[in-house]
């Protein structure tokens, strides 16, 4: 089964480029994706632009929207993700608590339904 790791943190909290910590975050994640590979969980993975280049589009009675900015207004926000295919939830809990933004912000892990 597909397991969708929505990666998410705060900005400006955690490892930030330019620090030595930021070195041993980034290589975390270089270490977790061979991991991945490895096991044969892997299918895809990318991280996203900071949030400030974010737009959001809606449409009610037919009109189109645009707001620039993220839908919700939270602290922590979408970051990044893995797509995983694992034996079950527990398998993919497992490889979420290795994702390093889990030790300063938070993994989602939620089943993907897979239209045929």
């Amino acid at each position: 089964m597909q397991y969708m790791c929505l990666i998410y943190s705060t900005e400006g909290v955690g490892p930030q480029p330019g620090t030595p910590e930021f070195g041993a975050f980034m290589k975390g994640y270089a270490d977790f994706g061979g991991i991945i590979q490895k096991a044969g969980k892997f299918i895809a993975d990318d991280a996203l632009q900071p949030v400030a280049t974010a737009t959001t589009v809606s449409v009610r009675d037919g009109n189109v929207d645009t707001t620039d900015g993220p839908f919700a207004e939270t602290k922590e926000q979408l970051g990044g993700y893995y797509l995983l295919d694992c034996d079950d939830l527990d398998e993919a809990l497992k490889y979420a608590a290795m994702i390093p933004s889990a030790a300063h912000g938070r993994v989602e892990v939620r089943p993907v339904m897979i239209f045929d």
